[in-house]
């Protein structure tokens, strides 16, 4: 039975639970595998620590405002869930937490109003499928329907009704108005997740400037990241672990410039395990190539890694499918050591926290 790779301990004061001031003043511990060196720096080092050539990949994915907290109309009481996806019959994918048990054909008002969701049938995992309706009643509807023009999109409503998806560790999951914008990485595009890819979150338009001022260039893909992805693994054995899908993307475009890299010697800087998904998916059976869909590829020691030279990432919690993906690109001891050195010198950890980035 494969062993978790890092298990350890980290005090709880070193869960931040504020983002970085300014977003590029983040601390950044880089590994460097050909030496098994650690170094201390600050994320706006970033460009003298890369090379003329390389090139980072990052996930343009959006955050939605995903949580959603109301009451049931039959009892008063209160009730939160997660959006995790739009079918494509318009209805919602969702968590539900409240006290007791709910039932289909339950109503629940989302508040502040008017928006209401029809439980419609229970779902594997704990989720539910639910219509929202409109005000007079009206299911909710795409705006592509002529005769619907006047309904509002799902992302519009998520905007107006929803709150931004905090994990439990921050706040307890409270929103502050700041985290509309703090919780999204300056480039984000393409509306979709319940959970932000904290690595970009350190980026800002000087680091940009100085990546391009010494011809380090970058390309997106997209990822949108979902709630599953963070869950620690409950099984012994993480390799039986089954991983749930997400949708991803990477364009043509992305698809050349990537190739170019590699043609001129240069490195693909993966920005966050979800761009490390993407690249290891569209890569999987053959060359790399456009892709778009669904992906459950778990990466975990051993993995041969056939794109990804490079790899920015945040600090993640034991147990879970990023630590495992990271594990498997570090080596584990390297990032046995990476972790003890972040936490003596007291980094900060998890999604608003300090990032580590890991050479060859």
């Amino acid at each position: 039975m494969p062993v978790f790779p890092l298990e350890y301990e980290l005090p709880t004061e070193l869960i931040a639970q504020e983002p970085c001031d300014p977003r590029d003043h983040a601390r950044l511990l880089v590994a460097r595998r050909s030496d098994r060196s650690l170094e201390h720096r600050r994320f706006f080092d970033l460009p003298a620590l890369l090379g003329p050539g390389d090139l980072l990949v990052l996930n343009d994915t959006r955050v939605v405002p995903a949580r959603l907290l109301g009451k049931r109309a039959r009892t008063g009481g209160k009730w939160e869930g997660l959006f995790l996806r739009e079918t494509g019959d318009s209805a919602w994918e969702l968590l539900c937490q409240t006290r007791g048990r709910v039932h289909a054909g339950e109503m629940i008002d989302i508040e502040p109003g008017p928006l209401r969701l029809k439980l419609i049938e229970r779902l594997p995992d704990g989720r539910w499928l639910a219509k929202p309706l409109m005000p007079d009643g009206r299911p909710h509807a795409p705006r592509e329907d002529p005769n619907t023009a006047s309904v509002m999109t799902t992302v519009e409503l998520l905007q107006r009704f929803g709150h931004v998806p905090l994990p439990p560790y921050i706040r307890k999951g409270i929103e502050r108005p700041e985290d509309r914008e703090r919780y999204q990485t300056i480039y984000a595009k393409s509306a979709g997740a319940v959970a932000a890819p904290t690595a970009g979150l350190h980026f800002t338009e000087r680091v940009f400037a100085g990546l391009a001022e010494r011809g380090i260039g970058w390309t997106t893909v997209t990822l949108h990241v979902g709630l599953a992805t963070f869950q620690p693994i409950q099984v012994d054995d993480y390799a039986q672990h089954r991983m749930h899908s997400e949708w991803g993307q990477i364009t043509h475009a992305a698809v050349d410039a990537i190739a170019d890299c590699k043609a001129r010697g240069g490195r693909v800087v993966a920005v966050g395990t979800t761009a490390v998904r993407v690249l290891e998916t569209a890569a999987r059976d053959v060359s790399l190539q456009a892709w778009a869909g669904e992906t459950d590829l778990f990466i975990h020691p051993p993995y041969d890694f056939k794109v990804v030279d490079a790899l920015l990432t945040n600090f993640h919690l034991p147990r879970t499918t990023l630590l495992l993906l990271v594990s498997a690109f570090a080596e584990v001891d390297l990032l046995q050591r990476a972790y003890a050195s972040a936490i003596a010198d007291r980094y900060r950890f998890y999604s608003y926290g300090d990032t580590m980035l890991v050479l060859p």
